[in-house]
């Protein structure tokens, strides 16, 4: 259980393997690789909601990278049908993806890593920048409730690069941004 993954709710996470960024600070590296063990069957996940339906408030699914998974779209409607809020943390790397799941969901975290251009020093995965802001466009043009979220990095850590985001992210519309502290897993960055 957790206060902090979606606003104001007392949630569940539900953490979904394989990511292909390689972000040094990355929460949670254990879940890159796309066949980690253990694995938790989906039955047995939805027995568990079943058991605090009204003890949550809400599931969240976070990562590794959730969009990655097929199954999202039908996991999703089944934990709607639990009558419980959903929420999502996503990179924002595969935008037709998060186009097709948003409809089903109540709030999105958003990571918005660097600016367009430098989003290969952070991720180590060249021309994805361009991926992730447009999930931004799309997230914010939809309306949903939303955080975009930016760590601090090396990349993104001079205060001209700071307002030089912050300035584009505000032409996406009436967003809701934050700055998280870098916390690498290896204790230095490159």
């Amino acid at each position: 259980m957790t206060t902090i993954d979606f606003p104001d709710q007392l949630s569940a996470v539900i953490y979904c393997q394989g990511c292909p960024l390689h972000c040094d600070y990355c929460h949670n590296p254990e879940l890159l690789p796309s066949d980690g063990t253990p694995l938790i069957p989906w039955r047995e996940l939805v027995d568990f909601l079943e058991q605090r339906r009204g003890l949550l408030d809400a599931v969240v699914f976070s990562g590794g990278e959730p969009t990655l998974q097929s199954g999202l779209i039908d996991a999703v409607k089944v934990v709607k049908s639990m009558d419980y809020l959903v929420g999502l943390h996503t990179a924002g790397i595969y935008p037709k993806r998060l186009a097709r799941v948003l409809p089903y969901l109540d709030w999105v975290g958003l990571d918005i890593k660097a600016l367009e251009e430098d989003y290969h020093k952070i991720t180590g995965v060249p021309c994805i920048g361009e991926s992730a802001w447009q999930s931004a466009q799309i997230l914010v043009s939809s309306g949903t409730p939303h955080q975009l979220r930016t760590t601090h990095h090396p990349a993104n850590s001079t205060p001209d690069k700071q307002k030089l985001l912050i300035k584009r992210l505000t032409l996406l519309g009436n967003i809701d941004h934050v700055w998280q502290t870098c916390r690498p897993h290896d204790g230095h960055m490159d």
